[in-house]
């Protein structure tokens, strides 16, 4: 046998076992990342019998495999590097699923960028405490470091511009990913894999993590669907009559009131879990509701996401009709953004947001600006001297600032405050650990489950206080003024819900939070009232004596319908009858138009305002 053959028989061989060697790398990469779903989909022993689950959500991860092979030549720390990103995309998806119940979302990459405005103290104490993930993961990185001094080149430094071509092009199919391009669609869609819209927990479950996140990628982060004009008009013109007469009402004679709106932290009523049907954790909420509006209130959002409730109560829109608003505040591109401050502002209203928080953290400052507010209270303009207890400034602190705030004379004010003293984790020790450990819960929960629930009843007690102090100050004053008192997500309390369960049979997605508006003036009947975030600044404006706003107006008049088809997070968004999908489908487009600036051409005119005589300038601080 010639040298030649020799050589090209060795060269084969190498090129076969390098072959091999890729091949055994990539179906072990699609089976370990099985492993670390888990779910009914991905198992790796469907890796046979159904491959495409398995394989769709671990092709991201071999594309990357793939390319950093490419430029290092080296197999083993090539896949090991792409499967310890992977292991660190799934354990941040874990501590989600673990304080929120839910599995991560393309948005919830906004995040990292706030971690410099304050999102790293807030968000760092979610981090275990155990120092084993941590050795684990040091040890991964010590062996990917280990794979690159010691693992030698699979292929020949020449030629490495076929290298570098493939490596850039295996690069850019996987940026093409990350950014959405369509023509993943054919892949990651429903007839494909598994893909439920309303519950991308399920959609985790069934088609993996990975494949989750590029499906509402690509069906969900783009700009919403053109909205139905002909839809939008035939339901207001259906209203029309009604709108008109609603909006006749004169506005309130004499002197409007004075409105405070208090966005508690967490806040919800225990009475719902099994084990506290007699407990009242939340008395002065439940005695101020004899003379009050209150009730079960839907949220958008559960554990966390805070803004998605307040965009809601701000704005008035619902974000149920807005899929690739994950987090508004940080996605709005609008410089003006309408709702309930700037209807606020033209009937001469000082605006004012509070909040005992990092001003950049959910982009507040900026979007309070675009909402219309005239001043912003943060953290830095609070005096040194606020109370802290736990790890957030306390709700005592708040309701002392809402109350320097508010003055005797001028313009009517509109408070927005936003507290945080409830703010999960509920590890950290509060600042009474005696009045904390007294708190009697259902002997069924122990450890940890136990003490976070203590830590959390401990912090509304204080909410529930404060609020009792807030409206018996504002009944002393002469001044006429409104309390809207309102929970923005159930706390994250999943270990608690899983033990006890709730009182209506449901899951922990399924519940509603509470709400409370009333006169702290009045001593009127009771009135009990579901709702939803989206439809309380109709309900504030009414209540104030303000009914010329044509968008208020109609979210006012169809409130019972479109209470009805708000859902709790993670359900079906099917209404239950053919009337209330018609009016679903209408107001998908009134909501796209009225937030684009494109409703009022629709609307009925209001009647005429009387002119205001000055110009309200925002007050010193």
């Amino acid at each position: 046998m010639s040298l030649t053959s020799i050589q090209a028989r060795q060269s084969w061989h190498g090129t076969a076992s390098r072959i091999a060697l890729l091949l055994v790398l990539a179906v072990l990469f699609v089976w370990l990342t099985g492993a670390l779903d888990g779910g009914k989909g991905v198992l790796p022993s469907r890796l046979l019998d159904q491959p495409r689950f398995p394989l769709a959500n671990a092709l991201p991860g071999l594309l990357l495999a793939g390319a950093l092979l490419a430029f290092s030549r080296r197999a083993m720390l090539s896949f090991g590097l792409a499967f310890l990103l992977e292991g660190v995309l799934y354990g941040v998806n874990m501590l989600k699923v673990a304080n929120l119940g839910t599995p991560l979302l393309p948005a919830d990459f906004r995040m990292v960028g706030q971690l410099r405005k304050g999102g790293a103290h807030l968000l760092g104490g979610y981090l275990p405490h155990s120092p084993w993930p941590y050795l684990l993961l040091f040890g991964a990185v010590a062996l990917v470091v280990m794979m690159w001094r010691f693992e030698k080149p699979l292929f020949a430094r020449h030629p490495a511009a076929r290298r570098r071509l493939a490596g850039g092009l295996l690069s850019l199919l996987l940026l093409s990913m990350f950014v959405g391009l369509p023509a993943w669609g054919k892949i990651y869609n429903g007839k494909v894999l598994w893909l439920e819209p309303w519950s991308a927990a399920s959609t985790a479950v069934h088609s993996g993590l990975i494949s989750e996140l590029l499906m509402f990628q690509l069906h969900y982060g783009r700009s919403q669907r053109k909205p139905d004009r002909a839809a939008a008009a035939q339901l207001i013109g259906q209203s029309a009559a009604a709108l008109r007469q609603a909006m006749a009402v004169p506005t309130a004679q004499g002197e409007l009131p004075d409105i405070v709106v208090v966005q508690s932290e967490s806040l919800f009523d225990p009475r719902i879990m099994r084990g506290f049907e007699h407990t009242d954790f939340i008395p002065n909420l439940t005695r101020l509701a004899a003379h009050g509006i209150s009730g079960p209130l839907h949220v958008p959002t559960f554990g966390g996401g805070t803004i998605r409730t307040e965009f809601e109560v701000l704005t008035g829109l619902s974000l149920r009709y807005f899929d690739n608003l994950q987090f508004p505040y940080l996605q709005m591109n609008h410089k003006t953004v309408p709702g309930l401050v700037r209807v606020l502002n033209a009937h001469g209203y000082e605006t004012i947001a509070l909040h005992g928080n990092d001003p950049a953290f959910w982009n507040r400052t900026t979007a309070f600006k675009a909402l219309g507010f005239d001043r912003f209270v943060s953290r830095s303009a609070f005096p040194a001297s606020a109370t802290i207890d736990g790890k957030y400034m306390a709700d005592s602190a708040m309701t002392d600032e809402i109350l320097s705030q508010l003055k005797d004379s001028g313009p009517p004010q509109f408070i927005f405050a936003i507290s945080i003293e409830a703010h999960g984790p509920y590890d950290i020790p509060p600042s009474d650990v005696a009045a904390r450990d007294a708190i009697k819960v259902p002997d069924n929960i122990t450890g940890k489950a136990r003490l976070e629930l203590q830590t959390y009843l401990y912090h509304i007690g204080h909410a529930d206080r404060e609020l009792g102090r807030l409206v018996s100050q504002l009944a002393k004053r002469q001044r006429p003024s409104l309390v809207l008192f309102y929970g923005d997500h159930l706390p994250a309390l999943v270990d608690s819900y899983r033990i006890t369960g709730f009182v209506d049979g449901q899951d922990m997605l399924s519940q509603a939070g509470i709400w409370l508006l009333l006169d702290p003036h009045s001593h009127d009947k009771p009135t009990h009232q579901d709702t939803a975030a989206w439809l309380l600044p109709g309900e504030l404006l009414a209540q104030a004596g303000i009914h010329d706003e044509p968008y208020f107006a109609l979210t006012n008049l169809l409130g019972p319908q479109l209470a009805a088809l708000t859902k709790a997070p993670g359900a079906a968004p099917a209404a239950a009858d053919n009337s209330l999908e018609r009016i679903d489908h209408a107001m998908a487009s009134v909501e796209a138009l009225r937030l684009n600036g494109k409703l009022d051409a629709l609307l009925p005119m209001a009647p005429p305002r009387p002119l205001l005589t000055e110009n309200i300038a925002p007050s010193p601080r």
